[in-house]
């Protein structure tokens, strides 16, 4: 039986400041630095148990990609979420949720994050100067920083069978997954001025550990933050920011139930798998008609609609043989499985139907009828700016925020989860004690925090499994409990 999917989001976001000179590493210091100087306390990141070189075919290997630099800031919310410098980018890492609209709340609860940081700065800046930020994947000029979503699937799941089956997936999600992208990469410049993705071209293997270069469709990284006897930790680096909550929902929603129906052995009898995946990789995001064959190892060839269709299909076979309680919440799951079939009507018939559905359509159709409007064509600069402001976080300038794109949360529940935590994973223990022990807890990180007892030494709680430390769980506990004194002694010392 699948493992219920605790579910995770780590986005980094792109970065302009004023002054060209300027270091992007010390601006993406300066603005979080100016959001956590109003918190209560600032509670560090607890590095112990990182381990970025730990590969799920059996090897470690060291210095693999740039290492956080530990120390530049990187502190933990009180609503269990991380916020840090990476590689010269602002990343927001969402707590572990249990279902994709809990996900979807803390990932647009880092949006406010990152606007609250913003603003935050320009009061510390001097007069015109501000530090603007871009929830997207590209900087046009070659670079790429990444969306990572996690999924905790079952360890007894051979990692061979789940880079297999899953891989056709990832290459052909994109169709709904896609926040759009003007101008392409050097190697593929001849053949599109528009592409679905921003970072498919980025893509040069089928599998492997490294994220910030030779990106693998599979990557391998091997870090469950969790009992690792039970889970393993998947790291899926294909995916780009998404401002359109429903292309959130179903790139995480339909990923976390294909993850499932590998864990049931729902794909062993079935044939999606890509002859090449990276060469499909990029045809798909270059394929505007969404019609292009792509070629199965068993020699029939599908489309990417074709393909994703037959997926659903079986999609909905196994919620009709196993239900859908690994993804939470069966009503949520049904959620997932109506939106994917709406989306995949929709993108057979007619795909500027989703204009205020999908980031890819809404951003094509804006920018194909200023062309049409001015005369000009794809690669002009004015489109290329319009790209960039489709993602802009200023409320005043967000080109995303005009189009009246259709949404899945109230405003009220994506406020809540600025500052609250989940209340379904351990992610709830962590940012209550935030809240209530601001002055005790030392630091923290997904698996256990440290806490200042007032004598030597200091002493770690451990969380190692994702559903304990639940509301359920140590609601009432905590209430109990005035300091953390009290609370370690009622945990057993």
């Amino acid at each position: 039986m699948a493992l219920t999917k605790i579910l995770g989001l780590e986005t980094e976001y792109g970065i302009h400041l004023a002054d060209p000179e300027s270091n992007p590493t010390s601006g993406s210091s300066l603005l979080i630095n100016a959001y956590v100087a109003h918190l209560a306390g600032r509670i560090e990141w607890d590095f112990l148990d990182e381990h970025p070189g730990h590969d799920a075919r059996g090897f470690d290997r060291e210095g693999v990609g740039p290492l956080v630099e530990r120390h530049l800031v990187n502190t933990v919310l009180t609503n269990g979420a991380r916020y840090y410098v990476d590689h010269a980018h602002p990343e927001y890492s969402t707590p572990e949720c249990t279902t994709v609209l809990e996900l979807l709340a803390a990932d647009r609860a880092g949006e406010l994050v990152l606007e609250r940081s913003m603003a935050a700065a320009k009061q510390m800046l001097g007069a015109g100067q501000e530090i603007v930020v871009y929830k997207n994947n590209s900087d046009g000029k070659g670079n790429s920083y990444g969306c990572h979503e996690n999924y905790l699937v079952d360890r007894t799941v051979p990692f061979k069978e789940i880079a297999q089956q899953f891989t056709a997936h990832l290459v052909t999600r994109q169709i709904f997954t896609g926040a759009g992208k003007v101008g392409c990469e050097e190697e593929f410049s001849g053949r599109a001025g528009f592409e679905i993705t921003q970072r498919a071209d980025f893509f040069e293997e089928e599998i492997g550990l490294e994220t910030t270069m030779n990106r693998p469709i599979i990557n391998t990284r091997d870090e469950p933050h969790a009992e690792a006897g039970q889970y393993r930790r998947l790291h899926v680096i294909t995916g780009d920011a998404n401002l359109s909550e429903v292309a959130t929902l179903l790139k995480v929603g339909s990923s976390s139930l294909v993850l499932s129906m590998i864990e049931d052995g729902y794909f062993n009898d079935t044939d999606l798998y890509l002859r090449e995946p990276v060469r499909a990789m990029h045809s798909v995001s270059h394929d505007l008609s969404l019609r292009m064959p792509l070629e199965l190892r068993s020699g029939r060839q599908l489309s990417a609609l074709q393909l994703q269709g037959e997926i659903y299909l079986a999609a909905c076979a196994y919620r009709d043989r196993e239900g859908l309680a690994s993804l939470g919440d069966p009503a949520v799951g049904e959620l997932i499985l109506s939106q994917w079939e709406r989306i995949l009507t929709a993108l057979e018939s007619d795909p500027s139907s989703l204009r205020t559905t999908l980031d890819w359509v809404a951003k094509y159709e804006i920018m194909q009828a200023y062309c049409e409007r001015h005369g000009c064509g794809m690669d002009d600069p004015r489109v290329a700016a319009m790209d960039l402001q489709y993602h802009d976080l200023r409320p005043e300038r967000s080109l995303f925020r005009r189009l009246g794109m259709e949404t899945l949360l109230d405003e009220a529940t994506v406020l809540a989860a600025v500052t609250d935590p989940p209340r379904t994973t351990r992610a709830y223990f962590r940012g209550e004690c935030l809240k209530r022990y601001p002055r005790q807890v030392i630091s923290a990180n997904w698996d256990s925090i440290v806490v200042d007892l007032g004598e030597e030494p200091l002493r770690r709680i451990p969380m190692m499994d994702p559903l304990r430390g639940t509301a359920a769980h140590v609601a009432n506990l905590l209430d109990e409990c005035a300091t953390v004194n009290e609370l370690v002694d009622r945990l057993g010392g």
